[in-house]
């Protein structure tokens, strides 16, 4: 699509080592001082930092090497070759969809670039529940500095698009304070497709980025190559054995490989990072492995206007509120962000409420039609423990997450706040995230419906692109999987550098989160393996 250089296509040329799919065969073998599981937030910062150090890295990706050059706006390409499960992964019991990457810098390479640092809320609770007490906003900030100047995070000075100022408008009426939302981009065209990985290589993802720096230092890369299990023995990690994938993400051709390291680095997100430990027979003396898996379950509601949207059309997601997560506090009742998601006809017909002929109608008024979410804030209360990864027969991962009556509350007000927003915008119509809704064309009748709905599973549309937890970092064994500094209490040579760690969600999109966060543990790691200091380029 464009004419300017793939920076991927060029790095190839290059000479970088890539093996797996279409590329170079995989060895039965590789050697390296470290190896890290997954090319993600997690994954990209620790490749870069830890090179940089001097160390040996080999990547382990089961997804596919996509660039600009295969990014063509096109849904049908997309979600089937850069997602989990062609974009269609699910909780155990189905009541939940969840969007998740599945290629060369995961979910950041198909993310809609916004980028918040961690609540310093979320940070307290941290503090005093889990005794992480060096997570301070002041301790914190300098890795999140780093963080944003490599990433070039920072204000978007474009004005919104139509669907984020509804969000705007609507709120400033009901005198709810909206901000802006920083984001991740160098010299972005405006296009709306971030979703759909990004043609013009302005979002800085892992992809065009972190990855390519450690290329460049010989770093080795493993695409289309799962990493199926740790062999452990004596408390160390002494291989991770390896078999080839299909692009489909079933099984691949060719034979397996052994990677032999000093130190693994488990970054393949959460679901996938406990999943390998639990196919590992990790130690988990404390049976915490896996649990407190988070989602910020979302939940939306959709509005038609009498002027065009054009959803589709500009920056994704780039206001918000956090007005309904700051009037309580963070162990009531469940609080909620609010953001206007970007549309596009596939994953909005799949997504959004309706089906047959309301569904169809609903399409014809897709050009004026407007989005809001709600991310839950799940974690901080005992009616929101989270989910528990578990392992099919197969060894594949579920995530089992049952929708409690406190979360289904919280989804409740959500769904009030959206519609009432919507109205005060100028909505003609609403229609809220609910089996038992229809179309509503005032404010007050749509109170009095979304009052009435049986809040159940399936009956309330949820959704969720953000997944946390499962190897929750703790200052003691008894509260969690890893230590403060990401390293396995069990296992000496294993640390996790991915949103696995968080023991609770974040109550924002997760990205800048874990790129902090890891930019910290991974300078130390490089520090404790190389005795050399490194930052983020």
């Amino acid at each position: 699509m464009t004419n300017f250089t793939d920076p991927i296509r060029a790095g190839l040329a290059r000479g970088w080592k890539v093996h797996g799919g279409p590329h170079a065969a995989v060895p039965a073998s590789l050697s390296c001082d470290v190896a890290i599981v997954g090319s993600g937030a997690g994954a990209g910062i620790t490749a870069e930092l830890l090179t940089a150090a001097g160390l040996s890295v080999v990547m382990i990706e089961e997804g596919p090497l996509r660039s600009s050059s295969d990014f063509r706006q096109l849904e049908a390409e997309a979600y089937a070759t850069l997602y989990q499960d062609s974009a269609s992964r699910q909780t155990a019991d189905k009541a939940i969809n969840i969007l998740q990457g599945r290629c060369v810098g995961g979910s950041t390479t198909v993310n809609w670039t916004s980028s918040f640092r961690t609540p310093s809320t979320t940070l307290a609770y941290w503090r005093d529940r889990f005794l992480l007490p060096e997570l301070t906003d002041t301790a914190l900030s300098p890795w999140f500095q780093q963080a944003e100047q490599r990433l070039n995070i920072g204000p978007w000075l474009v004005p919104p698009n139509v669907n984020n100022s509804l969000l705007k408008e609507g709120a400033a009426k009901l005198g709810i304070p909206a901000a802006a939302i920083l984001r991740n981009v160098k010299g972005c065209w405006n296009l709306g497709s971030c979703g759909l990985g990004c043609p013009t290589n302005a979002k800085q993802s892992m992809l065009v980025t972190t990855i390519p720096a450690a290329l460049d230092r010989g770093a080795v890369l493993l695409v289309q190559t799962r990493a199926q299990r740790l062999a452990i023995t004596d408390g160390k990690v002494r291989a991770i054995e390896c078999v080839p994938v299909a692009i489909n993400g079933g099984p691949g051709v060719g034979g397996a490989t052994r990677v032999q390291a000093l130190h693994v680095v488990v970054a393949g997100g959460a679901i996938n990072s406990p999943a390998l430990l639990l196919r590992s027979g990790v130690a988990d003396p404390h049976g915490r492995l896996g649990q407190r898996t988070f989602l910020h379950p979302v939940v939306l509601s959709v509005g038609v206007f009498d002027r065009t949207v054009a959803g589709w059309d500009g920056a994704p997601q780039t206001m918000y509120t956090d007005h309904f997560l700051e009037v309580a506090p963070v162990d009531g009742p469940i609080g909620y962000k609010l953001e206007a998601p970007p549309l596009h006809p596939v994953i909005a017909s799949l997504t959004l409420p309706g089906f047959g002929a309301a569904q169809s109608r609903a399409m014809k008024d897709f050009a004026n039609t407007h989005a809001l979410l709600a991310l839950l804030r799940d974690g901080f209360h005992d009616g929101a423990p989270g989910g528990r990864v578990k392992l099919r027969s197969d060894g594949s991962p579920l995530l089992d997450y049952p929708l409690t009556d406190f979360v289904l509350d919280g989804a409740r007000r959500a769904l009030l706040s959206m519609a009432e927003i919507q109205f005060a915008a100028g909505a003609r119509r609403v229609t809220p995230g609910h089996e038992q809704a229809v179309p509503y064309t005032n404010w007050g009748d749509a109170k009095s419906a979304i009052a009435a709905f049986d809040m159940k599973p399936y009956l309330t549309k949820v959704v969720s692109a953000h997944v946390m937890g499962g190897c929750a970092m703790a200052g003691k064994p008894e509260l969690g999987v890893v230590q403060p500094d990401g390293r396995h209490w069990q296992i000496k040579n294993l640390s996790v550098h991915d949103g696995s760690l968080f023991p609770t969600s974040i109550g924002a999109n997760p990205q800048l989160s874990i790129y902090g966060l890891v930019n910290m543990l991974a300078t130390r790691l490089a520090r404790q393996l190389s005795s050399r200091d490194v930052r983020l380029a």
